[in-house]
């Protein structure tokens, strides 16, 4: 068996309400920036998580998918499922719900409880023609290091 690192996605899905506004902004900007956006509604999201590593040579395994599944929803589903973004989500306070913000908070909480080095890449898909992929403050797409 090669020995080389490899990549798991695991994808997960949750429904939650938000709003785009910005706080600094006037009805009427909020209004131009963020258009039908800036009512309050609701989306199904997946959020997809990929961590890397070497398969272990016992279990032929990168990660444990029972377990990592278990730390996909402690950390982030469970917090957002069937909730308010913008309200009911403590983690998420502060920032303006758009799906370029949610992937990277979606990063920030993942990194606090998975292995160092092991996140990949999180990506949300908002609709079926907007998916948000990041990969962390230190690599590009390409894993190339900035």
């Amino acid at each position: 068996m090669d020995h080389k690192s490899l990549l798991l996605t695991t994808r997960h899905d949750f429904s939650a309400a938000h709003r785009l506004a910005n706080p600094a902004f006037d009805l009427a900007k909020n209004l131009a920036v963020y258009a039908e956006c800036f009512r309050h509604h609701g989306h199904n999201y997946q959020v997809e998580v990929t961590v890397g590593g070497v398969p272990d040579p016992v279990s032929g395994m990168v990660v444990d998918l029972g377990s990592l599944n278990a730390t996909i929803h402690t950390a982030v589903v469970d917090l957002v499922d069937h909730h308010d973004l913008d309200v009911d989500v403590p983690a998420l306070g502060g920032i303006i719900t758009t799906g370029e913000n949610l992937v990277q908070a979606f990063w920030r909480m993942l990194s606090a409880v998975l292995p160092p080095g092991t996140l990949h890449r999180v990506a949300v898909a908002e609709t079926a023609k907007n998916r948000f992929e990041y990969f962390g403050d230190d690599t590009s797409p390409e894993g190339v290091s900035r």
